[in-house]
């Protein structure tokens, strides 16, 4: 037999044939070893997939050379074949749609307060939320959800990926009205034990359809706070053990694609499956990919600050159409550095229509990434979260909702294309070292590197002016409207008092930077 070939970054699966069991997902545990040529170790845990199938998915960190591998299983009686084997290293794809398969998984980047790529470049975050896609959608329904999201510039998704209430009821199927899939036969009794293998041989189709369109999932496994209908969450009540069970077994079928962990959802982080799904992570997680908490409206988000498996805080503002930067700037204060994002702003059109519509969420996008959310901005859309299927579906909570609309009808609120902008502007701009700065200009939001990068945004407009720019803020500029992307105005950035005259007064962002940012050349 050929050995196969493994592209750096792709995700390549070996199947096994491994011993029968009672429930082998509780009673079966075992892992694969890969070592190149090099030295070079990777460890990534074997998952059950119905029958005595179990599989091994494993993406190459090098560009050439041999991997060896072999299975290794907690007790000497659990046999697997093949039990070893080898793979041969070539070179990642270079015109996938997913960044991350050309230049590598994201990881944190040495400061804590980013995320880079594993060759280094930037890695910034364009979180959408569509919480409730796993278990209710259909791959055709992602299909669509995804070229949206993909065209507007998100390529993150926030997913809880079970139906997480234990007293929600309703027909097990999707498109289904008031209907969901179930994830685990036991979890309505507080359980993670009987797990429904079809489900997540569905959910596979699902990662499919948002990584070939450049979209990373965002990984939750059971709800803490409110979850889908607010009927009773799993996340606080199942053993611990379990819950590290059940996120060892994300790592194993989805981590050798790009992901995000969210052992924490919508909580006060303290929960104990919290840590002990933190850690599982990190010790499965050969890729080191971001892991983080993401928490409730109230509280101060700092949970297991100093935590090796922790590498971002995620906040959320509630749902009242409140501005509020300062939580992130709370964030950023927080020793050690972890890089941080408000993860769950107020949803558009949420309880009455006008709530965070339209400019609103990008300002509230722009103000956030000012104040220190160096991994990324998000959005949230009323009806698209729920995945309410169409707009007369009952069984929602009407708070929730957009009136007249399901989440295709959501998919087109106007804030979404503002949101998505940001991640085009900033694309590849060298954010990870920068700090919240306001000691250089008069306008009131902005990022410096010295040196590097000057970015910032001016809420309403007219003339940017510096006052200790020299050495400080690169020399040339370019003015960019917000909510188009045209560029307005460039230029030699002047000396020190002398202004960049703009008569108009709306939304404005000034980048400084010596070499030309990529959206400059391709902006409208």
């Amino acid at each position: 037999m050929q050995p196969q070939s493994a592209p750096q970054w792709r995700e390549v699966e070996i199947a096994l044939t491994g011993p029968g069991a009672d429930n082998p997902y509780t009673e079966v545990d075992a892992w694969m070893i890969f070592t190149h040529d090099s030295g070079r170790v990777v460890r990534r845990p074997a998952f059950w997939d119905g029958g005595t199938t179990y599989r091994v998915r494993f993406a190459s960190t090098q560009p050439d050379g041999v991997w060896q591998w072999s299975v290794h299983a907690d007790r000497p009686d659990h046999s697997f074949t093949p039990a070893s084997g080898t793979l041969i290293a070539s070179p990642p794809v270079q015109d996938h749609p997913h960044r991350a398969l050309s230049r590598g998984f994201v990881r944190a980047h040495p400061s804590g307060r980013s995320f880079t790529y594993a060759d280094r470049s930037p890695a910034f975050f364009v979180f959408d939320i569509a919480w409730a896609m796993p278990f209710r959608a259909r791959v055709s329904d992602v299909e669509t959800y995804a070229a949206d999201r993909q065209a507007k510039g998100f390529n993150a998704v926030l997913l809880m990926t079970v139906q997480p209430d234990m007293n929600a009821r309703g027909p097990v199927g999707r498109n289904v009205d008031e209907g969901f899939e179930i994830g685990f036969h036991d979890l309505a009794e507080g359980g993670l034990s009987k797990i429904n293998i079809e489900y997540f041989q569905y959910f596979d189709k699902i990662i499919d359809s948002l990584v070939n369109h450049g979209i990373t999932p965002v990984l939750q496994p059971v709800f803490h706070g409110f979850g889908w209908k607010g009927l009773g969450v799993a996340g606080p009540v199942v053993p611990p053990a379990d819950y590290a069970r059940y996120c060892r077994y994300l790592v194993a079928r989805f981590g050798a694609r790009p992901a995000i962990y969210l052992p924490c959802g919508d909580g006060s982080g303290t929960e104990p499956q919290v840590a002990a799904g933190g850690r599982e992570i990190q010790a499965w997680d050969a890729y080191g990919q971001p892991t983080g908490i993401h928490y409730r409206p109230h509280h101060r988000n700092d949970e297991h600050q100093a935590a090796d498996w922790l590498d971002f805080q995620s906040c959320q503002t509630g749902h009242m159409g409140d501005h509020v930067p300062d939580r992130l700037a709370t964030m950023w204060a927080q020793r050690p550095p972890k890089a941080i994002i408000n993860g769950e702003p107020s949803y558009e059109h949420s309880g009455r229509r006008g709530v965070a519509e339209g400019w609103w969420q990008g300002h509230e996008a722009w103000s956030n990434l000012c104040a220190g959310a160096l991994m990324g901005v998000a959005y949230g859309a009323a009806s698209l979260w729920p995945w309410r299927l169409h707009p007369d579906e009952p069984g929602h909570g009407e708070y929730f909702l957009a009136e007249g609309a399901g989440w295709k009808e959501a998919l087109d609120f106007e804030g979404s294309r503002y949101v998505g902008l940001v991640g085009k502007i900033v694309d590849d701009l060298p954010l990870t070292e920068a700090s919240p700065c306001w000691d250089v200009s008069a306008n009131t939001r902005g990022l410096l590197d010295p040196g590097v990068l000057y970015l910032g945004y001016a809420e309403h407009g007219g003339p940017w002016m510096f006052f200790d720019a020299d050495g400080r803020v690169p020399s040339k500029y370019w003015l960019i409207d917000p909510r188009t992307g045209r560029v307005l105005k460039s230029g030699e950035r002047p000396p020190n008092y002398v202004p960049i005259e703009f008569d108009s007064y709306e939304p404005s962002i000034l980048i400084c930077k010596e070499t030309t940012p990529a959206w400059v050349s391709h902006a409208p």
